[in-house]
């Protein structure tokens, strides 16, 4: 489960906030003040220091943060008995407003406290400096920039050439053609379905899912599609086994972050209970709402396929900087997001465009394209996700007027996140046939 974190936004109160966190390596612990609406530079500080300085984990924060110790000024004097880096932008200031975002810790720290152990350094990057916002049209000349940022190859070939992307296997390939065929119905499934037996066993064992509550036994593909999950289920869910054996799950993730496969069936399934909330005449179809759900976060398996030696850099800069967003984070370190990047793979692979818009622009409330309620639909899902510990990132408030567009109470929403965290222990066993079966 991830630990919830508060959003920090340029806002003017904001301004002033001073972010201190801990870092450490075998060297020892080492403290860390930076303006809260900055993104830390974590290789300025290597090169500063000389020390390879790793951000601690969230529970390891808030246990060392969460002193009872810190509630008292002697306490917190005592802290800043540590090495100290501050940012130069704050270097000459009598006294700093100091919060931890993982425990939220606030108080007064004064200058005197440290001026004899500090260490001066450009720290920080303002979010301002970094384009985490960029038209759709230009994605495919941003993730060849970033590339070549990294390698020394020159697009010459198709952009899907030349990165060695892997191609969709046949199978996928029937299977996204249905996805696209709005005429498709269970009829032209279950053949393509009954002809994999990996596939087969998956749906059986997915009808089976407490999850689903199937009343009697599943005997049979066809029972199990027509009279327990239906079309869209199945098509959904063997289109996200069978993207995920293309591209797999990186090894060194964030710290304390929640599992890939589990945020997305999270995601999928909070979305779709929403989408049913919504007005039968303004409803998109739950059917790619719930896709869109499941492969919201698809990005995040290109990025560590693109860039393997920089994705543990990207985890340790998302760990510094949980007060983040994330596309800002990977903008800094990598040049491109994961929306850009997996909706440009999606729609390489030719799966609908209200997927893999939903996908590039959910983060964006501007947006208003032709997938603008789903879209929506997955920002609304996730930010509500977040503030369970389901979701990564910051807690972000859901602003009234998203919910009034979608036509969503508060009610509602609130009703499908219970819904969601009374159902993990059905939808983590539907998360380990997914991932057991990639990885067989």
């Amino acid at each position: 489960m991830s630990i919830a974190v508060k959003s920090i936004n340029n806002t003017d109160q904001d301004l002033g906030m001073i972010r201190i966190l801990l870092l450490n390596d075998h060297e020892g612990k080492a403290l860390v003040l930076v303006p809260a609406n900055m993104l830390l530079n974590l290789v300025s500080i290597w090169k500063h220091s000389g020390r390879h300085l790793q951000p601690i984990r969230g529970a390891d924060a808030i246990k060392f943060f969460g002193q009872s110790a810190l509630q008292s000024v002697a306490g917190q004097k005592k802290l800043f008995q540590l090495p100290v880096f501050v940012d130069e932008s704050i270097a000459y200031n009598d006294s700093l407003q100091v919060c931890e975002p993982f425990t939220g810790l606030e108080f007064t720290a004064e200058r005197s406290w440290f001026a004899d152990s500090m260490s001066l350094c450009t720290l920080g990057l303002p979010t301002h400096a970094i384009d985490a916002s960029q038209p759709q049209g230009d994605d495919v000349q941003v993730i060849t920039k970033a590339v070549e940022r990294f390698t020394t190859l020159r697009i010459q070939q198709r952009l899907e050439d030349t990165l060695g992307l892997p191609s969709l296997p046949a199978s996928m390939k029937k299977l996204v053609e249905l996805r696209s065929d709005p005429s498709a119905g269970i009829d032209d499934l279950v053949p393509i379905v009954r002809m994999d037996p990996s596939l087969a066993a998956q749906v059986m064992s997915w009808a089976a899912s407490p999850y689903y509550a199937a009343p009697g036994d599943v005997h049979s593909v066809e029972d199990a599609v027509i009279r327990v999950l239906g079309f869209d289920l199945v098509l959904n869910l063997a289109l996200g086994v069978a993207m995920g054996k293309v591209l797999k799950v990186p090894d060194d993730t964030p710290r304390d972050g929640v599992p890939f496969w589990q945020q997305s069936v999270y995601t999928a399934a909070m979305a779709e209970l929403l989408c049913k909330k919504m007005p039968g005449e303004i409803r998109p179809k739950p059917g790619m709402v719930y896709l869109s759900g499941l492969l919201q976060n698809f990005g995040y398996l290109v990025l560590a396929h693109l860039f393997p030696p920089h994705f543990s850099l990207l985890s340790r800069y998302i760990e510094a900087n949980p007060h983040m967003a994330l596309e800002y984070v990977e903008k800094q370190v990598l040049n491109v997001t994961r929306e850009q990047i997996g909706a440009w793979l999606l729609d390489n692979w030719s799966l609908p465009k209200v997927v893999s818009d939903s996908v590039r622009h959910h983060n964006d409330l501007d947006y208003d394209g032709v997938a603008g309620h789903e879209a929506k639909l997955m920002f609304v899902a996730n930010r509500a996700l977040r503030s369970h510990g389901l979701a990564d990132g910051p807690v972000e408030e859901i602003s009234d007027a998203v919910l009034k567009e979608l036509q969503i109470s508060r009610e509602d929403l609130n009703e499908a996140a219970e819904k969601v965290v009374e159902s993990r222990g059905d939808l983590d066993s539907l998360v380990h046939t997914i991932t057991h079966a990639q990885n067989s």
